[in-house]
């Protein structure tokens, strides 16, 4: 049964929507990135590079300083956002394969509105997690369809399962500071307050890495590509979807990314689409479709 959302709630959809279609060229972009930078570079680097924007546009835009009462949930939405998950996928990018790592990130969606649920206290219903679940499965038969069944070992599994906590955390909470400020201040905060941290670390590790690395020009657009729109115009997009279709619901879109990824890899990699592949991603369109169908029942 369809259940008419409120122009708040559709301006939320496709902005959730916007977001993860930008969202759905980190993956390749950052394995581009691994033929030329250590992963912990183009981890710490993502931050810096952002900030070449963030800051010229705060200052443009006069955005006040952060209350004291905000620095704490910035500095955790920093710790999941720009540290924990760029270290930690880079890291098992290096060990796997994006089509293993989608395997075991295809429960981010799933994750996220758990967190939603569990800080927020809000119930989507019975359906929402059946909906979710079988569309978190079918997102997993889809990855191994792609060959994300091998190649991997239980260290590397560690890596992903740690990086999608730490993303699908950094969503919940990022989402929770759009009640005081619009999305793109929130994210322009995130990576400015990590600026002390990163931009050291940055010029560090790359100081004792660039000589175990050749030069590839495809490297450096995939770093820049990571920089400015999977660690900051996405979010500008993603932070206020979740805020106005709220995050439980909000979060289901993600399911959309393995899809919107394979499109990229088929079209920027050459990889094959098989029938195995179409179906599953039907099925998972369905599953969204179902979840977000239940959006105005939660308790």
């Amino acid at each position: 049964m369809a259940v008419a959302l409120s122009k708040t709630q559709r301006s939320g959809l496709l902005f959730a929507f916007l977001g993860i279609f930008a969202f759905s060229l980190s993956l390749p972009f950052t394995k581009l990135a691994l033929k030329s930078f250590d992963p912990f570079f183009t981890a710490f680097a993502r931050p810096v590079i952002a900030a070449v924007i963030a800051i010229p546009l705060m200052m443009i835009a006069k955005v006040p300083m952060l209350p004291r009462n905000l620095w704490k949930p910035t500095a955790f939405t920093a710790a999941g956002a720009v540290f924990g998950w760029p270290i930690l996928i880079a890291l098992a990018l290096q060990r796997t394969t994006s089509a293993h790592v989608s395997v075991i990130a295809a429960v981010m969606p799933l994750v996220t509105a758990i967190i939603a649920v569990i800080k927020h206290k809000k119930h989507p219903g019975l359906s929402f997690w059946v909906a979710s679940s079988l569309g978190t499965v079918l997102l997993v038969a889809f990855s191994i369809t792609r060959g994300g069944g091998t190649n991997a070992d239980l260290k590397t599994d560690l890596l992903i399962i740690g990086a999608v906590i730490a993303s699908s955390y950094c969503y919940v909470e990022g989402a929770a500071l759009t009640s005081h400020m619009p999305g793109w201040q929130v994210i322009s905060w995130v990576v400015v307050v990590s600026l002390p941290i990163a931009l050291p670390a940055a010029a560090f590790v790359y100081a004792q890495t660039n000589a175990d690395y050749s030069f590839h020009g495809d490297a450096l657009f995939g770093l820049l590509a990571i920089g400015l729109s999977s660690m900051y115009l996405g979010f500008f997009a993603w932070y206020r979807g979740l805020r106005d279709f709220g995050v439980a619901h909000g979060s289901q879109v993600q399911q959309l990314q393995a899809i919107m990824t394979l499109g990229w890899s088929a079209l920027l990699l050459g990889e094959t689409v098989t029938l195995t592949m179409a179906l599953s991603a039907i099925g998972i369109v369905l599953c969204v479709l179902w979840a977000l169908s239940n959006v105005n029942r939660v308790k």
